[in-house]
């Protein structure tokens, strides 16, 4: 099981070095509101999530699941410094 990409990380396959690509499969557990209108049909105006649980990631281009890590975001100052 990987841990969610927070602000300061991101995914990386190890294998072929995608960083934007992948198949996740996670568990949800959420609260929600739900406002019918008179006709029956339900909108959902809030979610609220209250569990999660990651329990696969795999990477979109080469299908390899074993290999996807967290690594550090660029800094963003950077990269605003590398495309002065």
């Amino acid at each position: 099981m990987t841990a969610m990409p927070d602000e300061d990380t991101r995914w990386r396959c190890g294998r072929c070095g995608n960083l934007t690509r992948f198949d996740v499969v996670r568990t949800s557990r959420v609260r929600e509101f739900w406002h019918l209108d008179l006709s029956g049909r339900p909108v959902v105006e809030e979610t609220e999530t209250l569990s999660e649980i990651v329990e696969s990631i795999s990477c979109r281009w080469c299908g390899d699941g074993a290999v996807v890590e967290l690594v550090p975001r660029p800094d963003s100052d950077d990269v605003a410094d590398a495309d002065a």
